[in-house]
């Protein structure tokens, strides 16, 4: 099992304290976090794309870029780049640049994105967003792999014999398919032979193991070898104690300030209380070994590789959500490296 830790760079009160930090705080803490997450040997480090509030992620290879600068070995995830939105042409230069500037560290995960803000900024609608995705990724990908392209399409204007630079260090680069509920993005990855990433973060497992295997049966359909396909899926939440009770009670506070925001935005709770989370959603909250345990039941329904956990303390005491990151790797992540085997990840270069 590989381990990365994510973060959507929200900016907004604390859920507990309802301390609020400046956006300069904000930015700065998301890379300490990256920092923090290579020193306590995370496999990847992503950041979301979000274009609207309460995000600060509308620009990812700017922070990746400036992770990459103080990083050496941890892989740059993008969380998801949303296509549907970017010119791939200019998405392309941006992440090449990237691609070198981290000795070939980055792994790209793209998606069509969400929310009604961002879709007006960038004058997408409902029913081309799906549209504009594959056709984005479609360009996106020949850019990664062709000197110089010839193409024409929809939404951007055509080119003929085209160059992009720089031309890209990893030759390709990897991109992974995000996806909540989506078959459109699953039908995508499945086509070319390229891995998914589920979000398996709002609702219970059933319909993310539904998607995933689905996923395997078009990836069977469309040629490629079943053993090679590739799935990482996501967590609700994470918080490690050596007690499964200290776990529990220092989470409420988080949980229920969680519930109340999605009582005041009028967003009915899938999960009644904490104790149902923990039983029914993927939120991975107790001892080590309750969490060891609660992974494996998953990893039996999605067959995923790769997990993430929240990067950010997200309404914890920062000195307890470090203690929990390190008890995950002191005392889970070996467990799960050695119990669920897991492909490499490409090793970084030297830039």
């Amino acid at each position: 099992m590989k381990f990365l830790a994510i973060s959507l760079i929200v900016h907004a009160p604390d859920p507990v304290t309802g301390a609020h930090t400046s956006v300069t705080e904000r930015l700065r803490e998301v890379v300490d976090n990256a920092v923090l997450a290579e020193q306590l040997g995370f496999d990847g480090f992503g950041v979301g794309e979000r274009h609207e509030r309460p995000f600060l992620s509308s620009a990812p290879p700017v922070v990746l870029s400036h992770i990459a600068a103080l990083t050496s070995t941890i892989r740059l995830f993008t969380a998801v780049t949303t296509l549907s939105l970017l010119d791939p042409v200019r998405a392309f230069e941006d992440y090449s640049t990237l691609d070198h500037l981290s000795g070939g560290r980055l792994e790209l995960m793209i998606g069509k994105g969400n929310g009604a803000a961002q879709a007006k900024l960038f004058s997408v609608t409902a029913d081309d967003q799906w549209e504009r995705n594959r056709e984005g990724y479609e360009l996106f990908r020949r850019l990664w792999r062709e000197d110089h392209v010839t193409w024409s399409g929809a939404y951007r204007p055509a080119l003929d014999g085209a160059e992009a630079l720089p031309r890209p260090l990893q030759k390709p680069v990897r991109v992974w398919h995000g996806s909540a509920t989506s078959k459109e993005s699953v039908e995508l990855a499945a086509l070319y032979g390229d891995p998914l990433f589920s979000a398996n973060v709002t609702n219970p497992v059933e319909p993310y193991a539904e998607l995933v295997a689905h996923y395997r049966e078009r990836w069977a359909h469309h040629g490629h070898d079943p053993a090679d396909a590739l799935v990482g899926a996501g967590s609700a939440g994470f918080h490690a104690a050596r007690r499964s009770q200290d776990a529990v009670e220092a989470y409420r506070p988080v949980f229920e300030a969680r519930q109340r925001m999605f009582a005041a935005h009028g967003v009915a709770p899938v999960f009644t209380d904490l104790e149902d989370a923990i039983e029914r959603s993927s939120a991975l909250i107790g001892s080590p070994q309750q969490i060891i345990d609660k992974v494996h039941r998953y990893h039996r329904r999605l067959g995923h590789e790769v997990m993430h956990v929240q990067a950010d303390a997200d309404g914890l005491p920062k000195a307890a959500h470090r203690a929990s990151l390190e008890l995950l790797h002191s005392d889970i992540a070996p467990v799960l490296r050695k119990e669920i085997p897991s492909r490499p990840f490409p090793e970084a270069r030297q830039p």
